[in-house]
C-alpha cells in the first residue's frame, strides 16, 4: 500500500490502457478493501488480457466460466461480465472523443483538481464532479461506475489530489 501510493496513487493518467487498468480495479473494489485488489492486481493483469479493452470486449461465455474459477483475481461473476461490457463502452467512448483520456479529463477541465485536505477524515466520498461523471458513464451504459467509484477512479487516476497537505505528495510540498 505504501509503495502504490508513494509511487502511482494520484499521478496524472493519459494513457488510455492505464486509465481503463484503473477503472477496472476500481469496479472490482467496490465493498471490498483496496488492498484486497492490489494483491490480486497481477492476476487481474494476466486474466484480463493486460488490461487491453479491445481485447477484454471480446470476451465469451467460455471466456467467462475460465475467469469466474480464477483464484488469482475477485471471482464475481456481476463485476466480470460488468468488465466486458465496460470495455465495449470504452471503445465506443474512444471512438467518439479519438482517446478516453480526452472524454474522461474534460470533467475536471483537462487539469487535476488539487485538495487541501488536512486529516483523512476530510476527504470525502463523491464529490459534485463525481456526481456528473457518473451520470454520464451510466447514461453511456458503463456499469460500477457509481460517484463513490467515480471519485476513488478520479483520486487514482490523478483527476483529483487528495493527498494530504503534509503528504510528501501534495504539490504544496514538491518543488
Amino acid at each position: 500500500m505504501v509503495d502504490y501510493h508513494d509511487k502511482e496513487w494520484g499521478n496524472p493518467l493519459r494513457e488510455d490502457r492505464k486509465l481503463f487498468e484503473f477503472m477496472l480495479l476500481d469496479s472490482f473494489q467496490a465493498g471490498l478493501s483496496w488492498s484486497i485488489v492490489l494483491k490480486k492486481r497481477e492476476g487481474f493483469r494476466k486474466a484480463f488480457a493486460g488490461f487491453d479493452p479491445s481485447e477484454i470486449a471480446l470476451f465469451d461465455e467460455n471466456k467467462i466460466s475460465e475467469l469466474i474459477t480464477n483464484d488469482q483475481i475477485i471471482r464475481n461473476k456481476i463485476k466480470i461480465r460488468a468488465t466486458i461490457g465496460n470495455a465495449q463502452k470504452f471503445l465506443e467512448v474512444q471512438k467518439e472523443f479519438s482517446t478516453f483520456h480526452h472524454y474522461i479529463w474534460s470533467f475536471v477541465n483537462f487539469k487535476p483538481i488539487v485538495n487541501s485536505w488536512e486529516t483523512e477524515d476530510q476527504i470525502p466520498a463523491t464529490s459534485p464532479v463525481s456526481d456528473v461523471m457518473s451520470a454520464d458513464l451510466k447514461r453511456r451504459g458503463f456499469k460500477f461506475a457509481g460517484s463513490t467509484i467515480c471519485y476513488a477512479f478520479m483520486q487514482a487516476a490523478g483527476l483529483v489530489n487528495d493527498h494530504l497537505i503534509h503528504c510528501f505528495r501534495h504539490p504544496a510540498n514538491q518543488k
